[in-house]
């Protein structure tokens, strides 16, 4: 009995490991898209329904939440000269997953030129239709203070 729970328990495991690496690729694919200044790369693994927020402050220092049109960010991010060179440096992943749905966590840094900019979360919000994550939602927030700092690579 006990190795029978052994096999399938490892199957279990397993399995989710797998759907945690394949909601992984779809956010670095997003990114590979968005250093690229590639709008193609980055609607590819984003829902056509996909809602976009930014939690930060205004110019009053109040904390505010901005809907984005994606349409607008993704011509933003293509738009940007290339003589500025950014870059996000993601920390880290937090996945959990329920079946269709999946969460990701991404604390990240963010620089302009080599210079550190700001720091923040990234919160990916993905559905897995006709068997493929899309994602759904982002926000993120913004700050410069309390940040870790990443070397550049």
């Amino acid at each position: 009995m006990c190795m029978i729970f052994l096999l399938f328990g490892g199957i279990g495991v397993a399995q989710e490991s797998s759907e945690e690496q394949e909601v992984q690729k779809i956010i670095e694919t997003f990114f590979e898209g968005f250093h690229a200044r590639d709008s193609l790369i980055m609607k590819s693994v984003m829902a056509d329904e996909i809602m976009i927020h930014t939690i930060g402050k205004d110019k009053t220092g109040e904390l505010e939440l901005v809907q984005e049109e994606p349409g607008r960010v993704l011509r933003g991010i293509i738009s940007i000269p290339l003589e500025t060179d950014f870059k996000e440096v993601l920390h880290s992943y937090n996945i959990q997953n329920d079946g269709a749905m999946a969460n990701a966590w991404v604390p990240y840094s963010f620089y302009v030129n080599e210079t550190f900019s700001h720091c923040g979360v990234n919160n990916f919000q993905l559905l897995k239709r006709n068997n493929k994550w899309k994602i759904i939602y982002l926000v993120d927030t913004r700050r410069r203070e309390g940040c870790e700092e990443k070397k550049l690579k």
